[in-house]
């Protein structure tokens, strides 16, 4: 295998924000790499547009922290921040909308 065959983050994890999150509205549906062992709180602190966004959501919209829904269950932020991603799992943030 030569040098550059090969990625060095081996998790792919898709990351879906969506909704008005504080004053604005975000639309964020990327697919990341991580490294083995990363967990939530590693994607939570990453320095891009993912990490920002999904921070920004939970610090602007606390309610978030709490729906936070991992490969289709809710899990809470703050209860599951060091567990440990694996490749293909899908987080999302889903910003209610309300309407009438």
């Amino acid at each position: 295998m030569g040098l550059f065959s090969r990625n060095k983050d081996p998790l792919r994890i898709h990351v879906l924000v969506r909704g008005r999150i504080g004053e604005g509205w975000v639309d964020l549906d990327e697919t990341v790499r991580m490294p083995e062992g990363a967990t939530l709180g590693a994607l939570l602190a990453r320095t891009d547009a993912v990490g920002n966004a999904l921070r920004d959501a939970v610090a602007h919209s606390p309610h978030l922290s709490h729906t936070l829904m991992w490969n289709g269950e809710r899990r809470p932020v703050e209860e599951h921040r060091d567990r440990p991603l694996a490749d293909g799992d899908q987080i999302y943030l889903l910003a209610p909308l309300a309407g009438g």
